[in-house]
């Protein structure tokens, strides 16, 4: 549970004069409870007052596990039966007499605000929430900086399983679950995303799926992949050759390769998301591949994979020390070869500090 950030949303309320926050986004309610839970199709919600004591409420069937995941405060459920929004509307009233609420409204539906609006058409849902909470998010402290550092050693881990698996004839799929059951027989809970693994020229699909597509001598392999640890994200890409590959693919890579560590070295605080995102996009354009690089250079990490800021043209948000991101560039040219190649790391006074460590060399096996 994280009080301090729950206060500080508490102050915030107070300053706009309105009555409460309600928060949907599960990674949200996990970020400020220490509930983690995905409700899937049901209904999971922090409440906060101005003036009360927050509650959280989701499906009765996880109300037990509210109450040992360390939560202080009060916690209520609702029965797969019953109209969620009513019981949510009626805990919010006997709380506040208070109408003004501020929502995620990013993430709550428009037909679940519907629902919830008719529950309590007293209510007025006139604020949005989701800045103020991912400023919170944005700065790390130290303690969640070491728990990025654990994911990191796993996801270093990951790599060297998947590279021994590959072989001739292994499939993108095979080399996947492999790699994922490895690592949960040593005790990883989970992936903080679907691994992808892509071979040859189906990894310039930058936003393809891992499928059954086999490896032949002569491609390359891309490695995408982040894992979960005590609740916080690592990502990291890595691109290997299985056997010797063409000179435009090695190419490739090294364009790609220096584009990430000139990015990764000139990181400073006070430096723009968009100047950064410069470094790395003008050496790729400057060596003939502009075009195909075709997405931001990189993300926000924390307690979900992916969160604010978005490291790319047109964000004039500064770099602050405790910011925690990816720097990802990739280079996808259809037909011949994709290659990413990223780092998760977090801003120290002295720049980008990366906490995944694998070799970024174009190493062969």
């Amino acid at each position: 549970m994280n009080l301090e950030k729950i206060n500080q949303l508490t102050n915030w309320l107070n300053d706009q004069n309105l009555s409460g926050a309600i928060i949907t986004n599960y990674h949200s309610v996990a970020y400020l409870s220490g509930f983690e839970s995905d409700p899937i199709e049901r209904v999971l919600a922090l409440v906060l007052f101005a003036d009360h004591e927050p509650f959280l409420f989701g499906p009765a069937l996880e109300v037990n596990s509210m109450k040992e995941s360390g939560w202080q405060y009060a916690a209520f459920g609702y029965e797969d039966q019953e109209n969620p929004w009513s019981k949510l509307a009626t805990h919010i009233q006997s709380a506040t007499h208070g109408t003004f609420f501020a929502i995620e409204a990013d993430n709550l539906t428009v037909a679940r605000l519907n629902l919830l609006q008719a529950a309590f058409p007293a209510a007025q849902f006139i604020t949005d929430v989701t800045d103020q909470i991912n400023k919170l998010r944005l700065i790390k402290t130290p303690a969640e900086i070491e728990h990025m550092k654990a994911a990191g050693r796993d996801a270093d881990r990951a790599f060297e399983i998947g590279f021994q698996t590959l072989k001739e004839g292994v499939s993108e799929l095979a080399v996947a679950a492999e790699l994922e059951y490895q690592l949960k027989k040593s005790g990883v809970v989970g992936m903080s995303f679907e691994t992808l693994v892509q071979f040859g020229d189906h990894a310039a699909d930058p936003h393809g799926s891992t499928s059954s597509r086999t490896l032949n001598p002569g491609e390359m392999a891309l490695f995408d992949l982040g894992t979960m640890t005590e609740g916080y994200a690592s990502d990291a890409t890595r691109t290997v050759a299985f056997g010797p590959v063409s000179d435009e693919a090695k190419r490739i890579h090294a364009v790609t390769l220096e584009a990430q560590l000139a990015a990764q070295s000139q990181a400073k605080i006070g430096m723009t998301a968009s100047e950064l995102d410069a470094v790395a996009r003008d050496i790729i354009t400057k060596a003939g591949y502009g075009e195909y690089f075709n997405h931001r250079l990189g993300h926000g990490l924390g307690s979900s994979v992916h969160e604010f800021p978005s490291i790319m043209a047109g964000n004039d948000m500064t770099l602050e020390e405790g910011m925690v991101f990816s720097i990802e560039p990739g280079i996808y040219v259809p037909g011949v070869a994709g290659v990413r190649i990223e780092d998760s790391g977090y801003m120290s006074r002295d720049g980008f500090v990366p906490y995944t460590h694998t070799s970024k060399e174009l190493l062969q096996f």
